[in-house]
């Protein structure tokens, strides 16, 4: 791994610990800002340098260090997530300042994710700034996923956003509120980042591996059809695996 991978390593695992910070707080209405870092347990202040990305989770194995209760692991594996997220973009797409969206897309699918699995819900603070954002980065610098020499283009994102908010508030209403507003959302904000054919991909791959989820909670877990699982896991799941092979895929089913 050169210096310049390492880098952006590095920055991952930083932007990764503010993710743990906006997981936590925003769907408790917490300003992401203020008050400083503290540990849910003892609410004592953790000290910078007790805040080191993964380093400082394992010398203080895993506890916290004024009342010793432990620390979830998922905070280290976040950030670990999110750097080798940023390094697998660059080194897909190259280094330029299109990995500024890209980052951005992928961190934004992680807090999704775990905010969903914990609250059910999908913050318009993600999906609302989110959609704007990839109206622009479409139009200016984000590459295609299904064309990486061209970028994804204002009406190829118009037509994503459209299509993707379109087709979930469709799914909503025919099934009776069983998909959420923050869904139809969080699928406009895809389809404004990464055009409209990734919005069919993302659909198809979100509901192949929930279905696959969702049968395994059945057969193993004593699950029921009517168990509320979240989509919006799925989906980002879906949403990432589009941007990185979108390109990959679509050749393997046009040759099939």
């Amino acid at each position: 791994m050169q210096i310049f991978e390492i880098i952006i390593f590095l920055f991952g695992l930083i932007v990764g610990s503010f993710l743990n910070v906006c997981i936590y707080r925003l769907p408790r209405g917490i300003s992401i800002v203020t008050p400083p870092s503290s540990c849910p347990s003892c609410n004592s202040s953790i000290k910078p340098w007790h805040n080191i990305p993964v380093l400082s989770y394992l010398l203080l194995f895993g506890k916290c260090r004024s009342c010793s209760e432990k620390i979830s692991i998922r905070y280290p594996l976040i950030e670990l997530l999110n750097g080798v997220l940023y390094l697998t973009a660059n080194f897909l797409f190259g280094f330029g300042w299109h990995l500024i969206p890209i980052f951005g897309f992928l961190s934004s699918m992680i807090v999704i994710t775990f905010i969903d699995l914990d609250f059910q819900i999908i913050p318009d603070l993600i999906t609302l700034p989110g959609i704007l954002l990839g109206l622009l980065s479409a139009t200016l610098i984000m590459p295609d996923p299904f064309d990486l020499n061209e970028n994804v283009g204002f009406s190829n994102s118009i037509i994503g956003l459209l299509l993707g908010g379109g087709l979930f508030f469709l799914i909503a209403v025919l099934s009776r509120g069983g998909m959420g507003g923050g869904d139809i959302k969080m699928m406009a904000m895809v389809g404004a980042f990464l055009g409209w054919k990734a919005v069919l991909m993302v659909t198809f791959i979100g509901s192949l591996v929930g279905s696959v989820f969702g049968i395994f909670l059945m057969l193993f877990k004593g699950k029921g059809r009517k168990t509320k699982v979240p989509f919006g896991p799925f989906l980002s799941f879906g949403s990432i695996v589009t941007l990185f092979l979108g390109n990959i895929i679509l050749k393997w089913y046009l040759n099939i």
